[in-house]
């Protein structure tokens, strides 16, 4: 049966070339995600959703930035690389990838908790505030990963109309010399002249059709899950006295994790629990480490949501 399929676009991953300088779109989706945040919380400081300042959300997007660098690439290392916890040098090399979102949120907790903590702020309501403004930068982040050919997805079923077949594929540089040169990173230009050449006619052709779960998550995680919160802050009249503090904290924690807990069964699981006996590289029964770590997530949206909060008047931090 012959497959319906979509050709992967293979754009350039670098936006801007600067000698041996490289400004990649995966960086520049994050400074774009920050941007965004800051937008949206310097707008909902002015519907005094959350009592900010100016001068406090450029300060607080500091602290975001610190927090999802150094929580990801610590999660990271973490979950899937724990070789790099004994050699700290490469922990640093950001710009050869290996983020973790889970990572990368447990650090923005940890950074909008101190925040909150040091300037007398409800905790619950600044992380409301927060997951408005998340979404935008997930749907950047889940378009660059498209970009750069990586997270792609599992092997698709026969006829799945916009299957593809990516450069980035392990079997592609196997079969490919020029592909295999220019390594994981810098695929493109070796994937441009295959096509250019007709030469990658040859290679799809022993190259399995994939999910573009990049897409996926970047519809689910950025689009779907955006609309949601949107919709939910605007019915409960957007104001200071909007919804339940925590309220759309718990539900950003729930449908993040029910939507990567779905997606992560069409994406290619983690290489680096793959082996001879476990070719998939699943970590616990049918899940994949992606999975494992979004059921803890969603239980600590249970606690978020029934926790009890501290007393008016309390000496507790404010939560």
């Amino acid at each position: 049966m012959i497959f319906a399929e979509i050709v992967f676009p293979g754009w350039d991953p670098v936006a801007i070339h600067l000698g041996p300088l490289q400004v990649r779109w995966y960086g520049l989706s994050y400074l774009a995600g920050f941007l965004f945040a800051g937008v949206v919380l310097d707008m909902l400081a002015r519907r005094q959703f959350v009592p900010l300042s100016k001068a406090a959300v450029s300060d607080l997007i500091g602290w975001l930035v610190a927090g999802v660098l150094l929580g990801g690439r610590l999660g990271y290392a973490l979950f899937y690389e724990q070789r790099m916890l004994i050699r700290p040098l490469e922990l640093v090399k950001i710009w050869e990838g290996g983020l973790s979102f889970h990572g990368g949120l447990i650090g923005v907790v940890l950074a909008s908790a101190w925040f909150a903590r040091r300037r007398a702020l409800p905790w619950r309501r600044l992380a409301d505030a927060l997951c408005l403004a998340v979404p935008f930068g997930l749907f950047f982040v889940r378009c660059a990963n498209f970009v750069n050919g990586e997270l792609y997805g599992r092997v698709a079923p026969p006829g799945l109309p916009w299957a593809m077949r990516f450069p980035t594929d392990p079997l592609a540089r196997a079969v490919s010399p020029e592909l295999a040169r220019a390594g994981p990173m810098d695929w493109h230009d070796a994937y441009a002249s295959l096509r250019a050449s007709g030469a990658w006619e040859s290679v799809a052709a022993k190259l399995p059709l994939r999910h573009p779960s990049q897409l996926y998550e970047a519809i689910l995680e950025g689009l779907v899950i955006g609309a949601v919160l949107w919709w939910a802050y605007r019915r409960g009249g957007g104001g200071a006295r909007a919804l339940r503090p925590g309220a759309l904290t718990a539900a950003f924690l729930f449908l993040y994790a029910g939507a990567r807990f779905l997606v992560e069964f069409t994406r290619q699981p983690d290489a680096q629990f793959a082996s001879a006996a476990n070719p998939l590289g699943l970590v616990l029964g049918p899940l994949t480490m992606g999975q494992l770590l979004s059921l803890f997530m969603a239980l600590g949206a249970a606690l978020l949501r029934w926790w009890p909060r501290p007393a008016p008047g309390s000496s507790s931090p404010p939560l």
